[in-house]
């Protein structure tokens, strides 16, 4: 038995407006994607997992990568948003660089699982997906830069080198603790990725 078929569908019948039911919906949807992978995952067991009928879940989404695409832009938005709310969380740069690790961590940690759809997919093949995931890395890293290029000399392109580096190294790092089984931490994690980054990045003095 499937950890879906374990637990105890939603009750159907229940009205609710249109935001809220696709809330539900997408809900559902990645409890089911994050479990089985899109591949295994059908749209009846989300439809089942939410508690709703199959016409109801193809009035809000055609089809099942419609529903993993508006997945994956909500979780990516959401990633994005955290690291520029690191950024924005204080002007002192080594700061900025430990909320920024531990926006990554938090990201990963989030017991929903919404990061493996964005860095795990088993659908990257499809170049939708594979241009979300790509974008979701390269909007993070310019958030970074721009903070790289107005404290630095340092021309945009090395900027947004330096800035993909860090965001590849938060990316990387996050992902093999949660795997690891979470044997630090996450804020003793996080410090030490950040300590070691801003090691790094320090070397590039702030100008006038």
């Amino acid at each position: 038995m499937t950890a879906i078929e374990q637990t105890e569908a939603r009750p159907r019948g229940t009205r609710l407006p249109r935001r809220a039911r696709r809330n539900q919906l997408l809900g559902a949807a990645q409890e089911v994607f994050v479990a089985q992978g899109y591949h295994a995952a059908a749209m009846d067991d989300i439809a089942e997992r939410a508690g709703v009928s199959k016409p109801v879940l193809y009035q809000h989404f055609p089809g099942k990568l419609d529903l993993y695409l508006a997945l994956l832009d909500q979780h990516c938005e959401a990633l994005v948003e955290s690291v520029r709310a690191a950024l924005a969380s204080t002007s002192d740069n080594k700061q900025r660089v430990a909320a920024t690790m531990d926006a990554y961590f938090r990201y990963v940690e989030d017991e929903g699982g919404a990061f493996r759809l964005v860095f795990e997919s088993d659908l990257t093949n499809e170049p939708a997906v594979r241009d979300r995931v790509d974008k979701v890395s390269v909007d993070c890293a310019r958030a970074v830069s721009e903070v790289i290029s107005e404290d630095t000399d340092l021309p945009p392109n090395e900027a947004m080198l330096l800035a993909m580096g860090l965001c590849g190294m938060a990316q990387i790092t996050a992902r093999y603790w949660l795997s690891d089984g979470q044997k630090i931490p996450r804020d003793a994690a996080a410090k030490l990725i950040s300590s070691l980054s801003w090691r790094g990045i320090a070397g590039f003095p702030k100008h006038d």
